[in-house]
């Protein structure tokens, strides 16, 4: 039995005779409710990057574990990202656009670029960035994609189906940093 005493109420005692601690989450969807398919996403592993534009002096960004690079000639880019981020709305105003690749140590930034954290100044004031002729790149990215748009986007499920041509891809020769990936709903890393 525990007692307890508020300082608020010193004569009236706070009694209960019974504690339990719940061995799952307490609001959790029973199996049987649970989207297969989502779970099923879940446990692959996806890289975690930046897609970034800027158009009109202005810059948007958005944080993308959802995304496929494929290669050929040309070599594409293909994401989905939500069709009511600033960044849609930065890319109905410019064909390009670049993919950043994001190490363990940027957790941070991919949280403010997916509006999960605060980024005062904006999240682009959270790290250096250099101004290409496909928009922002993060200086301290693993490597970076310029890419350029399909001017008919898509839709699938429901996100914005981009697809774009890779035109220049940049990578670090050696990383000092570990690859920044999402599993199960955590960010795990992935030594290179």
């Amino acid at each position: 039995m525990i007692h307890a005493t508020s300082r608020l109420t010193a004569s009236v005692p706070c009694t209960t005779d019974e504690v339990t601690i719940h061995h799952s989450h307490p609001f959790a969807v029973g199996e049987q409710d649970r989207n297969q398919l989502r779970r099923f996403r879940g446990r692959m592993v996806s890289p975690v990057s930046i897609w970034a534009a800027s158009a009109t002096g202005s810059r948007a960004g958005w944080t993308l574990s959802s995304f496929l690079v494929a290669n050929g000639d040309p070599g594409e880019v293909i994401g989905l990202i939500d069709e009511e981020s600033p960044l849609a709305d930065v890319l109905a105003e410019t064909p390009t656009l670049t993919i950043n690749l994001l190490g363990w140590g940027q957790r941070a930034l991919a949280d403010a670029f997916a509006g999960l954290a605060p980024a005062p100044g904006g999240p682009f004031a959270l790290s250096t960035w250099q101004d290409t002729d496909w928009g922002p790149v993060l200086e301290t990215s693993l490597g970076w994609i310029g890419a350029r748009l399909n001017r008919d986007p898509d839709h699938a499920g429901w996100g914005l189906l981009l697809r774009a041509v890779v035109e220049r891809v940049e990578i670090q020769s050696d990383p000092a940093d570990d690859l920044l990936c999402y599993v199960r709903g955590r960010y795990r890393s992935l030594h290179l």
